[in-house]
């Protein structure tokens, strides 16, 4: 039996990834429809092999719809994802709106599928950078306690959205044609240059991509004893982030039973052999499904420390996959 799946934001980024990826996993649809504002009304978009017209999304978008997938942001999420529900319609929604919402579970398939149990209708796909770091963690915290986490990261222009990635294209052409560079979406130059700011900064001078990532994480693995610290930069990287995660745990692990550990997780890869200069980077990452892993090491300064090197495809694992993920795991528990 197939499905009626709406994409809400179909044009975007997030959005053109979702119908590609729904279409790779030869998810069961029988229809789809695309939706996106007004200005995108008209324009066809490929599906097995058949044009798909793109229409206006409304407040009539989600009759007879079983699943939503969201990725045109909070306020678009907030309006339109209560109406599909009253429809009937489950939403699995990309942006920020409902993730921390204590009535709406905040799922990744490999490490809290069993939250989806309790969905009231909107089930929340976390923040890129959080996908990524605790689909590697999960193993670890199940294995032993994770007391402590110092993240830095390295996110790709992409997870902005199609402005960010032209702005990059322009500015590196601009620089290399002796043109004034111009920053519109960032504060700053991004080619060629890191911002060490993500989204705005809040109190405590933290940015809420910072803060995202600590609450979404202690959401996640359901615990909220975890200290974590997080900064978040913005590199010029057109696709998929990169995370330098120290850990601390409560017992030592040996570097080979941290290594097996994670090679033999769900969705994960290691990738480590430093001594040929083997490790994940984002232009090798970019496309595939899995977190990849690298420059696995132990941190000599604290009792139970080890360094991790993590990197994946922020449209694919950090959005897109991942909301289709939670879609197939729906339909296995028969939630839909």
């Amino acid at each position: 039996m197939g499905y009626k799946v709406a994409i809400a934001g179909a044009t975007g980024v997030v959005g053109n990834e979702m119908r590609k990826i729904l279409e790779q996993r030869n998810f069961p649809v029988d229809d789809l429809k695309l939706l996106a504002s007004e200005r995108s009304v008209g324009k066809k978009l490929l599906f097995k092999e058949r044009e798909i017209e793109v229409e206006k999304l409304s407040k009539e978008s989600f009759k007879g719809v079983d699943l939503a997938l969201f990725s045109a942001g909070s306020r678009i999420s907030l309006k339109y994802s209560p109406i599909a529900v009253n429809d009937g319609c489950i939403v699995i929604d990309n942006s920020s709106a409902f993730r921390m919402d204590d009535a709406v579970p905040l799922v990744v398939p490999e490490v809290n599928p069993d939250d989806l149990s309790w969905h009231k209708g909107i089930i929340a796909n976390p923040n890129c950078s959080t996908i990524q770091l605790v689909v590697v963690l999960k193993p670890i915290h199940d294995r032993v306690k994770i007391k402590r986490l110092v993240i830095s990261t390295y996110q790709a222009v992409s997870g902005t959205g199609k402005n960010a990635v032209e702005e990059l294209k322009k500015q590196t052409e601009d620089i290399f044609n002796n043109k004034e560079i111009k920053s519109v979406v960032y504060p700053h130059q991004i080619a060629f240059n890191v911002l060490p700011q993500i989204d705005v900064f809040l109190d405590g001078d933290y940015t809420k991509e910072e803060i995202k990532m600590v609450n979404e994480t202690r959401k996640i693995l359901n615990d909220y004893q975890i200290k974590i610290t997080a900064t978040c930069v913005r590199v010029p990287v057109y696709i998929s982030h990169s995370e330098s995660v120290n850990v601390e745990i409560d017992r030592e692990l040996s570097i080979e039973e941290l290594r097996s550990l994670l090679d033999g997780s769900p969705g994960i890869k290691v990738i480590d052999e430093v001594k040929k200069s083997v490790y994940p980077t984002p232009t090798y990452t970019a496309g595939k499904d899995e977190c990849f892993v690298g420059r696995i090491r132990k941190d000599d300064t604290v009792k139970y420390g080890y360094n991790l090197w993590i990197v994946s495809d922020n449209l694919r694992k950090g959005a897109a996959l991942n909301a289709v993920q939670i879609g197939e795991e729906i339909i296995k528990k028969k939630l839909l």
